[in-house]
């Protein structure tokens, strides 16, 4: 009798739970939502995260907030959102930096990003290019390699922090071309940028979005992207495998979006289709075109595997490069 009422107990308590999940999720949003962005404003993400928010401003009828918090490699903003409440106010606009590669390289982070993150869907995604100050003389791949053979540890790259994939093409380059090139780590890709600018270091391995008008101005000089193919928009900047003893290197940058684990799953994909409805507005997909981004939209099962799958890419990049965790 006192077992028949507890489990009374219980499936009347789980019932008010799941009425009150569902109920929360019909109301979604009913205020404000704040979308983290773990690194500074100015860059690609940055740019992509507001033309995201601004859509998503329009399309729910609440305000959608960007909100930056750099540092660690972007993992300060990820843990952010993984401790916020569960309930879709709080957005993390990531990167591989703090979602993919972080597990791999560093051994005494704070939260495992499978557990306490939910994809919600890729975004878009970047080429990574590599840039040198026209004072330099290095025009190209060939000649950075050059340079770097003839004055050994003389050629420094700087990039935004110290686990992302633009600081493993750069060692994976350098292990592949058997030459010295020294990493500079930044708090943001504007800083790395900047002191390119200023001709502090010469050369930077960034996305493209925020270097697209120094090299349009001939302040910057592209030597390469990182993708396997040409970018059809920037077609006279090779691909750095068109390098003789470089055909197999290749690096990739993806913008995501994820929520904190045990969201519920309708507010999950409800902000999923929400997003690829603004990424598919014409007005939007010019101003990212602009900004070098392709945008993508994907569904949250999509995600996942496509998460998997670059997980054990960079793997295969890391242990190439000679790094150690």
């Amino acid at each position: 009798m006192v077992d028949a009422i507890r489990i009374r107990g219980w499936v009347g308590w789980l019932s008010m739970w799941l009425l009150a999940a569902a109920s929360h999720a019909q109301s979604w949003p009913s205020k404000g939502i704040t979308m983290v962005v773990p690194f500074e404003a100015g860059g690609g993400h940055d740019a992509m995260a507001r033309i995201v928010a601004e859509g998503l401003t329009a399309r729910l009828g609440q305000a959608v907030i960007v909100t930056n918090k750099p540092g660690a490699s972007g993992m300060i903003g990820a843990e952010l959102v993984s401790r916020a409440a569960p309930d879709g106010y709080t957005i993390l606009f990531a990167s591989p930096s703090e979602v993919v590669n972080a597990p791999i390289v560093n051994k005494t982070m704070r939260y495992d990003p499978d557990k306490v993150l939910a994809p919600v869907t890729l975004a878009g995604t970047s080429p990574i290019v590599i840039v040198a100050w026209p004072g330099t003389g290095i025009k190209s791949i060939s000649d950075l390699i050059a340079k770097a053979k003839a004055q050994p540890g003389s050629v420094s790259f700087g990039t935004a922090g110290n686990m992302g994939s633009n600081r493993l093409a750069g060692e994976l380059l350098a292990k592949m071309a058997q030459v010295d090139l020294t990493h500079v780590p930044y708090k943001g890709a504007s800083m790395a940028i900047n002191d390119v600018l200023s001709g502090q270091i010469p050369l930077a391995i960034v996305g493209i979005a925020p270097v697209m008008s120094h090299i349009a101005a001939g302040k910057l000089v592209p030597l390469a992207t990182t993708q396997s193919n040409r970018v059809a928009w920037a077609k006279d900047v090779p691909a750095v495998q068109e390098t003789p003893g470089l055909t197999n290197f290749e690096a990739v940058h993806w913008m995501g979006v994820f929520l904190p684990a045990k969201t519920p799953q309708d507010v999950v994909e409800r902000l999923q289709q929400h997003i690829a409805a603004v990424l598919r507005e014409p007005e939007r997909r010019s101003r990212l075109a602009g900004l070098g981004i392709d945008p993508v939209g994907s569904t949250p099962a999509e995600f996942k595997a496509f998460l998997v799958a670059d997980r054990e890419r960079f793997l295969r990049m890391f242990q190439a490069s000679g790094l150690k965790p």
